[in-house]
């Protein structure tokens, strides 16, 4: 892949997308949801729409924009009218509390706050209390505007696709929120990546349940479908009789999803000996860990490879992925993308020899700008030279391939040892009860550290803590083992799937 020349070709702004597959295939689908569709002619006149009305409910260039709701063929027309309006937009999904909705749009000071009640009932429940007014897109539907922050000051617009395009709040349960700025040429450069490494093509069919509001979601599935022509299945809620009726009546071709989504679907059909009839071209995990035996089964079940990839929100997200042309059957996410460079080094900064692990620092044209009103934050984040620190402890095989350790924040040193929850989770996701684990440390009144687990179970089955217990003794060092092993019906989760670890680490330490 040419990677100086596919940065050279992108365009200016995001609402290029829609244009340039109007004016060439102005009849295919674009987007569906719910039984309606939208070919990228209709869709290129609603955003035209939509950018007149954010014209005219006050909203300029620099100014922020927040949208609250859930994956809507609406929602996908206001990314691109913001974009033509050099406005940001901030996408947050409907179903935070009212404490988060409203933090975050005093954080960003947007200048409106928009709600799509239409696909979301929580939405509809923050614009009553927003006193929000109906207004209209044409051709796509009502949506609520709530009052104009007249104190809202906008941001200097720069030319170019250095401009910030969205501003993403990342999903934390403790301590302050960060919103991460991303550029059009952030997002433009992971979606063509994306849909080039992917093969995409107008032909194509993509699920899009990954909320949109997460940058998983923007960027890699909704945006990359788009950069494609391809045609986007937007669904605003996951529910696995709605993904096998997708897989059946809209003939989907990639499905793309986290780990917990593919667990969920195993568990209701009892398990992947039965494989079901597909037209997929593939399936690809992320957002979170992907156990060996998970991939396994999903693969079965489907017919299909189940490819891995690692990300965030800070590089947009995308930093490495398996190839659809070689897979790989362990749980390695892969090698970096083209045009961005990985490090491992240890906590000096000094780079490690291959096979061991290390922190993971990363640089490319996916790297953000930086987080919203926090430049020390920003600083602390960044190393010289452009590298990016991820946070996340990896280590680099000689083939290039990443295979992540785990959080550098999350490590626990029990009786100066080091355990990674990473692997203690991946060990418990291999016992053929467990849907989903998390492993987190709890601080012992000595300064020591102790290790607990949650798990959530197939409820069909009768596997004690007790049985997990000795599954473990099995494969892991005494070391790792979890001192408690508790059981929950549903492990607390953020609307992308994500396991909010916060919650899990505040119960252990209550427990104390």
């Amino acid at each position: 892949m040419d990677i100086p020349a596919l940065l050279a070709g992108l365009p200016a702004r995001l609402s290029a997308i829609p244009a340039y597959w109007a004016d060439r295939t102005p009849d295919a689908p674009a987007l569906h949801e719910g039984g309606r569709q939208w070919s990228y002619a209709q869709l290129r006149h609603g955003v035209d729409n939509a950018a007149q009305l954010l014209r005219e409910l006050g909203v300029r260039p620099g100014d922020r924009l927040m949208v609250v709701g859930e994956n809507c063929a609406l929602q996908v027309a206001l990314i691109f009218a913001c974009a033509s309006i050099d406005a940001w937009i901030v996408n947050v999904n409907a179903r935070l509390s009212a404490r988060e909705i409203d933090s975050i749009a005093g954080h960003c000071t947007a200048r409106r706050m928009l709600f799509l009640a239409g696909a979301s009932p929580e939405a509809a429940a923050h614009a009553a209390r927003h006193g929000a007014s109906t207004v209209t897109v044409d051709a796509m539907g009502e949506l609520l505007a709530g009052g104009l922050n007249e104190a809202s000051i906008a941001e200097a617009c720069v030319p170019g696709n250095g401009q910030v395009a969205a501003l993403i709040y990342t999903t934390g349960t403790t301590g302050q929120a960060k919103g991460v700025m991303l550029t059009h040429r952030n997002l433009l450069f992971i979606a063509a990546v994306s849909s080039t490494l992917r093969g995409l093509t107008s032909s194509d069919r993509a699920y899009g349940v990954l909320p949109i509001s997460h940058v998983y979601g923007l960027a890699s599935v909704a945006l990359g479908t788009l950069y494609a022509g391809a045609a986007l299945y937007l669904v605003p809620r996951f529910s696995v009789d709605g993904l096998l009726s997708s897989l059946k009546d809209d003939a989907l071709t990639i499905v793309q999803g986290v780990p917990a989504m593919y667990a969920k679907l195993l568990q209701t059909l009892g398990g992947p000996d039965t494989p079901l009839p597909t037209r997929l071209r593939f399936a690809y995990a992320g957002g979170s860990p992907l156990a060996p035996s998970l991939k396994r089964d999903v693969e079965k079940l489907l017919g299909t490879a189940l490819h891995n990839g690692y990300g965030m929100t800070e590089s947009s997200p995308t930093i490495s992925q398996t190839r659809l042309e070689s897979p790989r059957p362990d749980d390695s996410v892969g090698t970096p993308i083209p045009g961005v460079e990985v490090r491992v080094v240890s906590f000096e900064g000094v780079d490690v020899a291959p096979g061991e692990a290390g922190e993971l620092w990363m640089r490319g044209p996916n790297v953000m700008a930086g987080y919203y009103r926090e430049p020390a934050m920003t600083a602390a984040a960044m190393r010289d030279g452009g590298w990016l620190n991820t946070g996340d402890m990896a280590r680099q095989e000689a083939d290039g391939a990443l295979f992540i350790v785990g959080r550098t924040k999350e490590l626990i040193i029990r009786s100066g040892f080091n355990v990674y929850p990473l692997e203690v989770e991946t060990a418990l996701n291999a016992h053929p009860s467990v849907i989903q684990s998390a492993v987190v440390g709890r601080t012992l009144d000595d300064g020591n550290e102790d290790v607990v687990a949650y798990v959530e179970l197939d409820s069909r089955q009768s596997t004690t803590a007790a049985e997990l217990q000795a599954w473990l003794a099995q494969t892991l060092s005494p070391y790792k083992c979890p001192s408690a092993i508790i059981v929950m019906e549903a492990l607390p989760a953020a609307a992308t799937g994500k396991i909010l670890k916060g919650q899990l680490r505040q119960m252990a330490q209550d427990r104390q």
